[in-house]
């Protein structure tokens, strides 16, 4: 039985948030063969919706006036506008790119939870932040670290929907701590899902149902909605609970990974750089989670 209490559970779970979340960028790409951006990430919002309205009516009078607007605050900052920025960008960037700067979540995490959650992050955590974000640079530019200042400019838009994250983990470790991730993710779906389909009301489906390639998008898009952020959700908003804010986020760092691994199989090479930044990564996540040290004082028994 899974217990995130106990460590092995805790890193078991990131590593499977990180095999899906890998894979996401690649499903995302699949979807824009026959749908807009806005249509994948209105498919993928509103779809989840769908398949949370059971657990939307079994828990919905946990919402009050206290926490509406925190879970509003989640579900638009960590799903609705992600969604819709991470899909934009994929347009006219890779996949494995994509999922290697969706890396820089932690270190918004970070920022964030220092500027406006007062958290005060141990010396470890820092460290370890430092240490994965440079070997997230790694992968990203394969050793040359110039490559970074000729990204595409989509590639923002990646960055923009990683702020959003940042502030999704704050908010759901320090503003909403009596409520389980199965909870925060269904009611977050709620305050999102009816804008989507609003949203996705107002394109034009009937382009994309011409497309021969149709089925196989839908597909992907829907397979995205219940991995990449139904059950992945679920994961992650339990994760935060358990530990912290910045190792939840450290899952992005292991992102890349797989993301270069996916990009293998698409006849991507890798260098000896990027395997170096993976084990980087690795140890920056292991500091994260490392509880400082606190030095004890032995004091001699008097009789």
């Amino acid at each position: 039985m899974i217990d995130l209490t106990k460590k092995v559970w805790q890193w078991v779970a990131m590593l499977a948030l990180a095999l899906i979340w890998g894979s996401s960028f690649i499903l995302m790409k699949k979807g824009l063969v026959a749908f807009s951006f806005t249509q994948v990430a209105a498919i993928r919002v509103f779809f989840g919706f769908v398949l949370l309205i059971p657990l939307i009516v079994k828990y919905f009078s946990k919402i009050n006036r206290t926490n509406a607007k925190n879970i509003s605050l989640v579900g638009f900052a960590g799903i609705f506008f992600p969604a819709f920025l991470f899909a934009l960008a994929q347009t006219h960037i890779s996949s494995a790119l994509s999922g290697m700067l969706n890396s820089s979540a932690t270190l918004f995490a970070l920022i964030v939870g220092i500027l406006f959650y007062k958290n005060k992050p141990t010396t470890n955590q820092i460290i370890g932040v430092i240490i994965g974000f440079i070997g997230a640079l790694a992968l990203i530019t394969g050793g040359d670290f110039r490559a970074i200042f000729g990204v595409n400019s989509y590639a923002l838009f990646v960055v923009i929907a990683t702020i959003g994250y940042g502030i999704n983990v704050n908010e759901v470790k320090f503003k909403l701590p009596n409520m389980s991730g199965i909870q925060i993710t269904a009611l977050s779906f709620l305050m999102v899902g009816p804008v989507a389909g609003i949203v996705l009301l107002f394109t034009d489906l009937n382009a994309a149902w011409q497309s021969p390639y149709f089925w196989q998008s839908l597909s992907a898009v829907l397979a995205l909605s219940a991995f990449g952020s139904v059950l992945s959700l679920f994961v992650f908003n339990n994760l935060i609970r358990y530990t912290n804010a910045l190792f939840a986020s450290s899952v992005t760092y292991i992102i890349p990974f797989f993301a270069i691994l996916w990009g293998i199989s698409d006849g991507e090479t890798v260098n000896w750089v990027q395997i170096l930044g993976i084990i980087i990564v690795l140890l920056g996540v292991y500091m994260v989670n490392r509880r400082q040290r606190v030095r004890k004082i032995a004091v001699d028994n008097v009789p």
